[in-house]
């Protein structure tokens, strides 16, 4: 059981939706074939934290182009943008599949330091979806720093246990000058969690003039990198195969003798 995903590295236009709809819905219509297709953070703004005149509602035209290019080119399609609910703005990861159905991750981790906190209200739950018989765990950016959030989950109740998801998605607007944090991280999810791991980040200066050199990547569950590209933009399909996985785990079934918890 194989599952092919498509990353795509690239610039963003600041805070200029329709430029970036525009680029972006070029570089999809050139992907031979894939069944995902992952796109950064804020992949129609920037990540700005002016979400005001930017924000959305889910029945906003961003959202009306992702069902679009769902359904056109037969993908799943995900990134996050800029989402407004009542007097309250949220970073939201949209999961839209081809038949305009999707799923929402609010980001739970603002981060701080660039005031997203002041702006962004805090997601309260994970979103897991199903694809093909595979269980796929969605985050946003800085997400990544905190393992417990990611953390492989268990049913205690549950006869025979099993690992939660397959495979971990970051989307980001990770800055160059911290791009050691990114790439240790993003293996040392996959090797935790005993998962494959793609995470997705933009390249280029944004707006407030910090630059972000893309290092964009997916490891295996052993750690190992299947794929890396920094500072340039870059549309790439990979394909994961489920047999490594199970593999993976049962060779080294590890995940057996982690700690039970739960997360609220």
């Amino acid at each position: 059981m194989s599952l092919s995903i498509t990353l795509i590295q690239t610039r963003l236009h600041w805070e200029n939706k329709a430029a970036n709809l525009a680029m972006l819905g070029q570089k999809i219509e050139s992907i031979p074939q894939t069944q995902i297709v992952i796109l950064p953070e804020m992949f129609s703004t920037g990540f700005s934290m002016n979400p005001a005149p930017l924000a959305e509602t889910m029945d906003g035209p961003t959202v009306q182009w992702m069902k679009e290019v769902a359904a056109k080119q037969k993908v799943i399609l995900t990134g996050s943008l800029i989402i407004r609910e009542g007097t309250d703005y949220f970073n939201r990861l949209i999961w839209m599949l081809p038949n305009g159905q999707y799923g929402v991750y609010d980001k739970r981790h603002r981060f701080a330091f660039a005031g997203e906190d002041q702006h962004y209200a805090a997601g309260n739950k994970r979103l897991i979806a199903s694809v093909n018989g595979w269980k796929i765990n969605l985050q946003v950016c800085y997400d990544l720093r905190f393992p417990v959030w990611g953390r492989q989950n268990t049913n205690p109740e549950a006869s025979e246990t099993a690992p939660e998801y397959d495979l971990l998605i970051n989307v980001a607007n990770w800055p160059q000058r911290r791009s050691l944090a990114w790439k240790t991280l993003l293996q040392a999810r996959a090797i935790e969690n005993q998962c494959y791991v793609a995470g997705v980040n933009r390249v280029g200066d944004d707006g407030n003039g910090i630059y972000h050199g893309g290092d964009s990547m997916v490891i295996d569950p052993l750690g190992e990198t299947l794929y890396h590209k920094a500072d340039e933009e870059d549309v790439f399909t990979i394909t994961l195969h489920k047999t490594k996985l199970e593999e993976v785990r049962s060779r080294f079934p590890f995940w057996r003798d982690a700690d039970r918890f739960l997360i609220s």
